[in-house]
This record gives structure tokens, C-alpha cells and sequence, in this order.
């Protein structure tokens, strides 16, 4: 039976009966609708979020700064190598244009500085001072009053001072000497006898200095002294140890001996167990060692460019009479 040229057709080379199909015609798909623009200024919630991995960002924070510090290590490199390459370019240049300049002077060679010499010969010790108050032939420094007592007050003890009342001098060695003391001076060579007169508190010391020409001498007038060396008046007239009891004093030093005589200018006599007295003699036997040694150490001193200059130990002024015995 036939439908017309519309109908179906069966496949060639033979024909299938064909199986008619009926049921409701099949259903068109919806086309996808476009999404829809969401207002805005009203954000989504946000989903749920579980606690961060502390860890994993530690490591993360840890790479980065591995990744800076490696590119910051290689850009040094690089700017390093940049300047290298710069310096080596000229260089090379420098060296290009070199050829045209003059070469360098040579400078002289310096010559050697000579090395310090010392002297293998150790220099002599200094003079010792009492070789130039041992004899007349050294002894040459002026010697007066004056040199020997040149202070009008001087101290002579911590705390104490004297005025110098009066001052003399006499070849006639013998004629200031007293109880036998004269001829002692005389028999020995005594050249000169300088004398001076110190007071303080009522009491008054006279010291003669008596010149020889050797120590020898001068040591021999000290052992054999007797006596006393005569009081010499102050300026203003006074006057003691005319009579009365004094205390008196024999030292020697170099090639000169010096006697003192110590006593009170009211005229009082002085007792054994004075102490006044004693004490002021022994000071004016102090100072004068001290002026004998200052003249010793004067010349001494005026001779230290001198080849002669002795090797004995030094003594200086500042040392004491040795005790004499007091009278």
C-alpha cells in the first residue's frame, strides 16, 4: 500500500518491514538561560574555613626569603662581575695608550742609614767630693768668712734658727786658741782660723775652723787638741765664755778641723747635765760640716769633665759631724 513519494523508504537491496513508531513526539531541550547579574555591594558568605596549617606557612615565609636572598645574591654577582668587566676594559686600554707615554725615572737607591754606635768604655764614676777638701793641692775654691758663713740666719736644726752675730779670721793660728789649743794649731801647720758667732735664746756658739794643708794634718790637730778655741764677742758687744764653765766641741773634716764653744750670755755657767747648750753647739757643728761638704761638692761637681776624676764613692752635704767629746 502506498502513501504517496512522502512515505518511507526502506534500505536497498531488500526490503525490512519497517516498524512504525508511535508515542508522543519527543520534547525540545531549554535553551541555557544566561546567569543573572547579582547586585552588588553585598558579598557572598563565605564558605567555612578550617584552622590554617601553621606549618605549611612557616615553610612557605621560609622559601620566599630563600628565593630574595638567592636573587639578591645573584644580582651582586652580576654587578660584580659587571664592574670587573669595566675595570678590565680599562685596563686594557690604559695599557693600549701606555706605550706612548716616557718610562718611569729611577729613583737613586737610598743609601743605608748607619747604625748607632755605643761606646764599649764605661764612663768613670763621679769624683768623690771629699778628695777636693783632702789637700791644698785640689782645694782651690775661694775660701773666706764670707764663703764658709754666708748666711746671716741660718736655720740649723728642723724649727730653729740662729743669728750669725759676728765673723773673723787670723794666720796667727796661735792666738785664738786657749789652754793649750793654740800650740796644738800651730805644731800641725795650721794655715788660717776662720770664726764665726752664732746666738738664739740666750745662748751664743762660737766655731773656729782651722786650715791645714792635708787632711793628716787636720786629723792629728783633732787627737791632740786640749783646750778651747777662744769666743769670739758678737757686734752688738756681747760676750761669753770668759770664765764660766762652757761646753765645747773638736771635729775634723778633710784638711779642716773645727772647734766650737758654747755658753750663755748672761754669763752663766754651764752645768754637766745642761741641754741648752749642748744642743745649740751641736748645731752650729752641723751646719759647719755642712758648709765644708757644700764647698767639697762644689768643686767636685766643677770637675765632672775631667779625666782625672776619682772612682771613690760620692759623699754628699747632707751627712753629720762624727761625735766628738764634749768639754
Amino acid at each position: 500500500m502506498s502513501f504517496g513519494q512522502g512515505g518511507p523508504q526502506g534500505p536497498p537491496g531488500g526490503s525490512q518491514p519497517s516498524t512504525p513508531q508511535f508515542g508522543p513526539p519527543p520534547q525540545a531541550q531549554p535553551l541555557p538561560q544566561a546567569a543573572q547579574p547579582q547586585a552588588p555591594g553585598w558579598p557572598q558568605a563565605a564558605p567555612q574555613t578550617q584552622t590554617p596549617d601553621w606549618g605549611q606557612l612557616a615553610d612557605a615565609t621560609a622559601s620566599r626569603s630563600r628565593r630574595r636572598k638567592l636573587l639578591m645574591i645573584g644580582g651582586g654577582v652580576l654587578a660584580t662581575g659587571a664592574v670587573a668587566a669595566i675595570v678590565a676594559t680599562a685596563v686594557v686600554q690604559s695599557g693600549k695608550s701606555g706605550k706612548k707615554l716616557p718610562a718611569a725615572e729611577k729613583l737613586p737607591a737610598a743609601s743605608a742609614s748607619p747604625e748607632p754606635t755605643f761606646s764599649k768604655v764605661a764612663p768613670p764614676p763621679p769624683p768623690n767630693p771629699e778628695e777636693f777638701i783632702a789637700s791644698s793641692d785640689k782645694d782651690k775654691a775661694p775660701l773666706s768668712t764670707k764663703t764658709l758663713f754666708p748666711h746671716a740666719k741660718p736655720v740649723m736644726s728642723p724649727k730653729t734658727g740662729y743669728t750669725r752675730a759676728a765673723t773673723d779670721s787670723t794666720s796667727d793660728c796661735a792666738s785664738v786658741g786657749q789652754n793649750g789649743l793654740g800650740a796644738v794649731l800651730a805644731d800641725n801647720g795650721c794655715r788660717q782660723v776662720l770664726r764665726a758667732t752664732y746666738v738664739r735664746d740666750g745662748v751664743a756658739v762660737t766655731v773656729g775652723v782651722a786650715v791645714f794643708d792635708n787632711k793628716a794634718a787636720a786629723d792629728k790637730a783633732k787627737e791632740q787638741s786640749t783646750g778651747n778655741m777662744a769666743a769670739l764677742a758678737g757686734d752688738d758687744g756681747t760676750n761669753f765664755c770668759q770664765g764660766p764653765a762652757c761646753r765645747l766641741t773638736a771635729n775634723a773634716e778633710g784638711r779642716y778641723t773645727y772647734f766650737t764653744v758654747a755658753g750663755y750670755t748672761n754669763g752663766t755657767a754651764v752645768t754637766s747635765d745642761d741641754t741648752k747648750a749642748l744642743k745649740a753647739g751641736h748645731d752650729v757643728a752641723g751646719y759647719t760640716f755642712r758648709r765644708i761638704m757644700a764647698r767639697a761638692n762644689a768643686q767636685a761637681s766643677a770637675s765632672v769633665s775631667s779625666p782625672k776624676a776619682s772612682s771613690e764613692p760620692a759623699k754628699t752635704a747632707s751627712g753629720s759631724p762624727k761625735p766628738s767629746a764634749a768639754h
